[in-house]
């Protein structure tokens, strides 16, 4: 019985500290790695001379291997949700290895606090924020890379008429669209290329590029290419009058939010004074505004007050919201 139990707690240490190596492995290829696709395919196939460095290719192909048997462990946690936003931040990472973080993330936020504070509480309070950091911070890179990508869009348009008024194809277009361009446009136009080099359909490789971008005006452009290359047409006709057609959405999309920008403004003033001023208030007399803060009736007005605000800065946002 005590064999077994040794063996069963050494297993689980054993797991831990894999998972702990491969995760650290994940976060170095996820900062370090400049994010080219190719760059990283040629570095595992290019075959170096026989004498080079043949201690270092079996170190990396010892990593590879274990990072593969890692994820395909963790593959039944995996969503194909999560690998499209993966794909869309253009991450480095397999959906396991964001998993691992994320484990690894909460485990290391819920020691911190009990260790720190002394309380299991705070370390449970710690634990979630490092729940969401992970979740966050992918969000915030999708956001980023999708508004590049979108003021990059009309520039995509314009190179690809001028390509085919040329006498290029739309697929040889999307090749000068990749070497022209300045990344995400083309990070994502070579992966269209290379779809459609792998058989898939062009007008499926272009919906899978608007799946991972989500925006109106690549939809347009994407239903206008399918409708071209499923009926027929002037192809040139067709992107130059698209590009018009986003050109002035974009115009009218900056006039609206220059007329809203007071407004937007007014939300973030309305938001932030109530908040800058009881601070002011704390510095300057403490006594007066610990007596909201005591465990009484009173309690309700400083939370009441906190609730209005946040409800009043939904409400002026929505108001000045652009529908496009």
């Amino acid at each position: 019985m005590f064999g077994s139990a040794s063996t069963t707690v050494f297993l689980i240490a054993f797991t831990i500290l894999l998972g702990a190596g491969v995760t650290f492995v994940s976060m170095l290829n996820l900062f370090a790695s400049r994010g080219d696709v190719n760059e990283r395919l040629q570095t595992y196939a290019f075959v170096p001379d026989a004498a080079a460095s043949r201690g270092e290719s079996r170190h990396r192909n010892r990593w590879a291997r274990l990072r593969l048997r890692v994820n395909n462990l963790l593959s039944f946690f995996t969503s194909e949700e999560l690998t499209l936003q993966l794909l869309t931040a253009n991450w480095p990472i397999t959906e396991s290895e964001f998993l691992l973080i994320r484990f690894w993330s909460i485990f290391g936020g819920f020691l911190l606090g009990w260790l720190i504070f002394r309380s299991p509480l705070s370390g449970i309070g710690l634990a979630v924020i490092a729940f969401i950091t992970p979740g966050f911070i992918l969000q915030r890179a999708i956001h980023t890379r999708r508004t590049k990508f979108e003021r990059q869009l009309v520039d995509v348009l314009v190179l690809l008429s001028n390509s085919v008024r040329a006498g290029y194809s739309l697929l040889q277009a999307i090749d000068v669209v990749v070497r022209e361009m300045q990344a995400p446009a083309s990070d994502e136009f070579r992966r269209v290329r290379r779809e459609v080099g792998l058989g898939l359909p062009l007008s499926q490789a272009l919906q899978n590029l608007n799946d991972r971008m989500i925006n109106d005006d690549l939809y347009l452009v994407v239903t206008a290419v399918t409708i071209n290359t499923q009926v027929g047409g002037n192809l040139i006709t067709m992107l130059e009058a698209v590009t018009r057609t986003i050109r002035e959405r974009v115009r009218l999309f900056a006039e609206v939010r220059v007329l809203t920008s007071q407004q937007r403004f007014n939300s973030y003033i309305l938001t932030l004074l109530p908040f800058g001023m009881g601070a002011l208030l704390f510095m300057i007399n403490p006594g007066y505004m610990e007596r909201l803060f005591e465990p009484s009736i009173f309690l309700c007005i400083p939370i009441g007050a906190a609730i209005n605000v946040l409800i009043g800065n939904i409400i002026i946002r929505r108001m000045a919201k652009i529908e496009v």
